[in-house]
């Protein structure tokens, strides 16, 4: 279990040694060092990949120089020892992304039509292959054969998603697609025990439900068109997460812990986008589309037919999302801090100052009195907490 503590005052209070205070210092660091290096690492590696591919904007120059790069890696890897494996490193997986990724730009390119169905198959005939590799062979090479095996997974993903839009798949194909999608990274992440791996299926997963983002100039925006339906996905997969946590080797458990917590960021975006415009439970999966109408008064057929909607619909009002959020956020801060789960402790005092500025600016900027009630209410909250703590340290549970 990692803990955040304050080595001075365990040593002043006796608790530990001042070497074992320093022992647990240089190992905090190294840990530090070490994301920075890999973090930085990463950059680089994948950075050349694109540079040298679309740089020389030729297939079989690509693939020369990927094939080149990557008996190198292999070779430095074999040869160089300890000192020189990163670089080996570098130059296997930027020549094995060479290859990978510029089989998928010109595929993309030039065989269009039939580039979704091969990426499909090659990229799962890959993750196959050195999935084997992964498990069956150690040593310097496993960080490579791990590599490529994600790279594996990203072509076969990339190329049925391209499959699946080309043949106008949409509704419970898509959300299955991305269902899958999620359950690959976050399967593949416990498999080379990368959390940033595993982290990222939460983006296919959220997307079932079209929760998403988008860009445009100067503005990046979060938005959920179904936020208590999302809400509600995101609490199951934190359930499910934290109790898998509570019951297996560390090991897993971390990849469970980072999943639960990236679930509950997106489930208060969702409550976000709730307390400001409310949510009309299902509009977007089943009440009318725009597709479904046609002519030039469609817009006006369509917004009679989604007030017909919300007429018969379950509808929570901003005011009310905006109080549950925030009842949610003080019992999710008290559990998290009595169980000590610091990532959803933080998460969650994050979003209470989030949740404070936004309504103090949109809802409650001209109603002093609802300062007055949140305040006082927040005082005998705060003191039951400090009770109940005691009871729990009395009774022995704490």
């Amino acid at each position: 279990m990692h803990a955040v503590a304050d080595t001075e005052t365990l040593v002043a209070d006796g608790v530990i040694t001042p070497d074992q205070a320093r022992e647990i210092e240089a190992r905090a660091r190294d840990t530090m060092v070490a994301l920075a290096i890999n973090a930085i690492l990463t950059f680089g590696i994948l950075a050349a990949t694109l540079g040298f591919i679309f740089w020389l904007a030729d297939a079989l120059s690509v693939a020369m120089l990927g094939t080149v790069l990557l008996i190198l890696g292999l070779g430095i890897l074999a040869k160089g020892g300890e000192t020189f494996r990163m670089f080996g490193n570098a130059a296997a997986l930027i020549g094995a992304g060479m290859l990978i990724g510029g089989a998928a730009v010109e595929l993309l390119d030039k065989y269009e039509n039939a580039a979704g169905p091969v990426m499909t198959l090659g990229g799962l005939i890959l993750v196959g292959v050195f999935a084997m590799a992964f498990l069956r062979w150690r040593g310097a090479s496993h960080f490579v054969t791990g590599s490529i095996l994600l790279m594996g997974f990203a072509f076969h993903i990339f190329g049925l998603g391209f499959w699946l839009a080309q043949n106008d798949q949409a509704g419970l194909v898509k959300s299955v697609f991305y269902l899958y999608a999620a359950a690959g990274l976050a399967g593949l992440g416990w498999l080379v025990d990368v959390r940033l791996v595993t982290a990222l299926a939460i983006a296919p997963f959220a997307q079932m439900l079209d929760t998403g983002t988008a860009y445009f100039h100067a503005a990046y925006v979060f938005y959920s068109p179904e936020p208590t339906l999302s809400i509600l996905q995101m609490a199951l997969l934190i359930v499910v997460c934290m109790v898998l946590a509570a019951q297996v080797p560390e090991r897993i458990a971390r990849h469970a812990r980072i999943l639960a917590i990236l679930g509950f960021i997106i489930a208060n975006l969702c409550a976000l986008v709730g307390s400001l415009w409310g949510d009309a439970i299902g509009e977007t999966i089943w009440g009318p589309q725009i597709a479904e109408f046609s002519g030039q008064d469609r817009w006006s057929q369509f917004r009679d037919a989604r007030e017909a909607f919300r007429a018969t619909a379950i509808v929570i009002s901003e005011n009310v999302y905006t109080v549950l959020w925030a009842i949610a956020l003080a019992a999710i801060i008290a559990w998290a801090a009595h169980r000590a789960h610091r990532g959803l402790f933080n998460t969650a005092m994050t979003f209470a100052a989030i949740h404070a500025y936004t309504q103090a600016f949109e809802s409650f900027g001209d109603e002093p009195l609802a300062y007055v009630i949140g305040g006082l209410a927040a005082i005998p909250l705060a003191w039951a907490m400090w009770r109940l703590n005691q009871w729990l340290i009395a009774e022995g549970t704490a």
